[in-house]
């Protein structure tokens, strides 16, 4: 690993990110721990942290914790924390499905990934940071059809979930802002990584975001630097 810097003010501060054996999750990882952060990581089996380049990292905690939409078990793990300063959400699902193939239960399932988990895991942050006594922040990742409803075409489901992810974040920022509580989100179009260049062979890979560069984006919405923005839904899309 890198040599930890300070210059984003995680030294010694604990973060929580959900969806932290993915691709995504890997990357703002790496970022986090570089900057010193002791990292907090909730995932649904032991499966999920079998390839993950940090499960012996002294300054990763995982926890298997199953659906992360079960709110009683969402805020026992909140609850559980020593403490906390960041909340970083990026556990979620895709599913492609047009609209005669699609049904409540699909429609159900990408809720409860996409949005359900969201909003239980800042309601249980939110808690956390208020009695700690304020400040803090929830980082949320919506897409690119989330602002774009259009490009949803074919999932509809899913640009249902996200754009509820992407209001959830407007709407809490507004709410929680006062208290020095910062709620943003990225909406990052298809980025580049193993298994969307496999699924997709055929696209320009250069015009994709680089999971690096969307975790980037992230970790200084996350950090003690973002003073002042609140509410936000960036979007990352590289060149796409």
């Amino acid at each position: 690993m890198d040599t930890v810097s300070d210059n984003s003010g995680f030294a010694g501060r604990s973060v929580v990110v959900t969806g932290g054996t993915g691709a995504l999750g890997a990357a703002v990882l790496d970022a986090l721990l570089r900057a010193g952060a002791n990292c907090h990581v909730p995932y649904r089996s032991k499966l999920a942290i079998q390839n993950s380049p940090h499960r012996d990292d002294e300054r990763v905690t995982f926890v298997e914790l199953g659906d992360l939409a079960n709110e009683d078990a969402i805020i026992r793990y909140y609850e559980s924390l020593p403490s906390l300063w960041a909340s970083i959400h990026l556990a979620g699902a895709f599913v492609a499905a047009p609209i005669e193939q699609s049904n409540t239960a699909l429609l159900k399932g990408q809720l409860d990934a996409n949005l359900v988990s969201a909003f239980v895991c800042s309601r249980a942050a939110a808690a956390v940071f208020r009695r700690q006594g304020g400040g803090g922040r929830i980082v949320n990742v919506a897409a690119r059809q989330a602002l774009e409803h259009r490009l949803g075409s074919g999932s509809v489901a899913y640009t249902v979930s996200k754009a509820g992810v992407a209001a959830l974040t407007t709407a809490l920022g507004a709410e929680l802002a006062k208290e020095g509580i910062l709620v943003n989100a990225v909406a990052p179009s298809i980025m580049d990584t193993p298994d969307n260049r496999t699924g997709q062979p055929r696209a320009d890979f250069r015009a994709w975001p680089k999971v690096e560069e969307v975790a980037a984006t992230i970790l200084f919405l996350a950090s003690p630097e973002n003073a002042v923005t609140s509410g936000a839904v960036i979007p990352v899309y590289g060149g796409a």
